[in-house]
């Protein structure tokens, strides 16, 4: 019972990070910040099911080049920071702070200078009904040809093509796209220009991650 009783919690959590702006969840957690504690905990037993956790990607990727500074944004328990922050700058933001590692925040606002990250992840962290905001802001934080990386749920995105032409609307350029993982599709690209000064949020692009409930 106690079991369920989780995992309702976590459904619930899980679906109010998904279906609220980054700006209400971060007020939401930060008044409680247990429900950050509780949606980890379910995460990390989601996590254990997975072939392979794209976090592990992005830090195999970071260990094979030169010093950089990168962005871990939407980082969690910071566990890229851990693997390679002796080897590379990395600031870690999330909503609430679960370790020293991390700064919180609504990623859609760090606290970092313009164009002063080499490289910006989002490690299945496109959650707000504002996303964009969070890419527009990590085009802010990246130096002009700074890399841009993402990886999200293959069954959030409806349309690849429109999900990648508004990412390239924020001044990127896709470089590549690995969809071989049938779980999540990964997707490198590269800063080319500034972000506009004004956008329009297309609706639609990211579909809510709802667990089914049991």
């Amino acid at each position: 019972m106690q079991q369920k009783l989780k995992g309702a919690r976590f459904r619930w959590i899980n679906e109010a990070m998904y279906t609220e702006t980054g700006a209400h969840t971060f007020k939401m957690v930060q008044a409680d910040p247990s429900i950050f504690e509780e949606y980890h905990q379910g995460f990390a037993a989601q996590v254990q099911k997975w072939p392979v956790n794209p976090v592990d990607i992005f830090i195999g990727q970071l260990q094979g080049r030169s010093r950089a500074v990168v962005a871990d944004l939407g980082c969690g328990e910071a566990a890229l920071s851990a693997a390679v922050g002796a080897q590379h700058t990395v600031h870690s933001f999330d909503l609430v702070a679960h370790n020293e590692r991390i700064t919180a925040c609504n990623i859609a606002d760090v606290p970092l200078p313009d164009e002063s990250v080499d490289v910006a992840i989002f490690s299945l962290a496109l959650m707000g009904t504002d996303f964009i905001k969070f890419v527009r802001e990590a085009s802010r934080i990246l130096r002009t040809g700074g890399e841009l990386k993402i990886a999200e749920v293959v069954s959030r995105i409806a349309d690849v093509s429109a999900f990648v032409t508004a990412l390239e609307g924020q001044g990127f350029r896709l470089d590549h796209k690995d969809s071989r993982n049938k779980m999540f599709i990964m997707l490198d690209l590269t800063k080319i220009s500034a972000r506009p000064a004004t956008f329009r949020a297309v609706p639609g692009l990211l579909k809510p991650c709802i667990y089914k409930r049991r």
